[in-house]
């Protein structure tokens, strides 16, 4: 039997059907990916960050670039590279002559969707600067705080740490990141496809918004209000606690991971049509949500790879609610 939809606000009369246009119009770039783009829906109807990891060449800036042109809202690119500023990225104030007085200029940061691509190619300093920015949407420039246009995304992309010229996130801000996705090597079918094409640059400068600002917005509302029964919620509770009891993590899960996983089990639940959530979603979601914001005792080589493995164990030992 199909699940019951959930309630359809004022100005969306069918929202599954603005989910899946938004989905269909990444799918045009992203090609035989839907996982990951349905995990990067999540991430934006719970209105939280996204983070990118994998190799170079796999689309990670397209699928960035491509959620971003879906969206009708401001949209700035930020190119993250070794002698990157703070500066650079938040604005600085300079010297009005006219006025006889400091003004703000603000940098590209002021943007409702930023893409900081390569993100770990900064300086761990230049890094820093996004902190605030992605926990409270509002800058501290000169001991005054500027608030950023809202609804704020930060979509940001990233190369293994064993590549030469990276620098590791730091803890603090990885777990900032609602969502972290890696997306792997397209399906041969789709991989050929996109080589008889010509690529997707052409398809990506067309993209129009599939969505726009104050309808993303009604949906965010819209997916804070799927029901979470207490059981789910305990379970959730458990995961996080698995964690924080087991000796092979050094760093757990934060309250924010928890917090994450809460509104990301909604915003599943929601794109899929139900109006409640279930088990399977937070099954599906606890390795991208909490894999990244994980450290284990005796990590190797592994990086992202290693604490996502580690999740998964967590996932399987714990019992599911019935």
């Amino acid at each position: 039997m199909a699940p019951p939809p959930a309630k359809p606000a004022a100005g969306i009369p069918d929202p599954q059907a603005m989910i899946r246009h938004l989905e269909q119009s990444v799918g045009r770039v992203v090609r035989g990916k839907p996982e990951v783009i349905r995990l990067a829906v999540v991430s934006l109807l719970a209105g939280g960050h996204i983070l990118i990891e994998d190799v170079p060449g796999v689309g990670k800036t397209t699928l960035a670039q491509a959620l971003a042109r879906t969206i009708g809202l401001a949209f700035q690119r930020i190119q993250f590279t070794s002698d990157l500023l703070p500066s650079d990225i938040i604005g600085v104030s300079i010297f009005n002559q006219k006025q006889q007085a400091f003004e703000f200029i603000p940098g590209p940061l002021f943007a409702n969707v930023v893409l900081a691509d390569e993100i770990n190619r900064a300086t761990p300093k230049t890094q820093s600067a996004l902190l605030e920015a992605m926990s409270e949407q509002r800058v501290s420039v000169e001991r005054r705080r500027y608030v950023l246009p809202a609804p704020f995304l930060v979509l940001a992309t990233q190369n293994p740490l064993e590549y030469q010229g990276t620098f590791p996130l730091p803890e603090s801000q990885l777990d900032r990141f609602l969502i972290s996705l890696n997306m792997g090597y397209p399906p041969r079918e789709d991989e050929r496809q996109l080589l008889m094409s010509g690529g997707v640059d052409g398809i990506l400068e067309h993209i129009t918004p599939a969505i726009q600002g104050e309808q993303l917005r009604t949906l965010q509302v819209m997916a804070r209000q799927v029901r979470v029964a207490e059981k789910l919620v305990d379970y959730i509770l458990a995961l996080a606690e698995a964690t924080r009891t087991s000796h092979e993590f050094a760093m757990p899960v934060s309250t924010r991971g928890v917090q994450n996983l809460y509104w990301a089990t909604q915003a599943l639940a929601f794109c899929e049509g139900r109006d409640y959530a279930v088990p399977d979603d937070v099954q599906k979601l606890a390795v991208p949500v909490l894999g990244h914001r994980v450290m284990l005792e005796r990590a190797g080589s592994g990086g992202l790879g290693e604490t996502r493995a580690a999740i998964q164990r967590v996932v399987a030992a714990t019992p599911v609610p019935v």
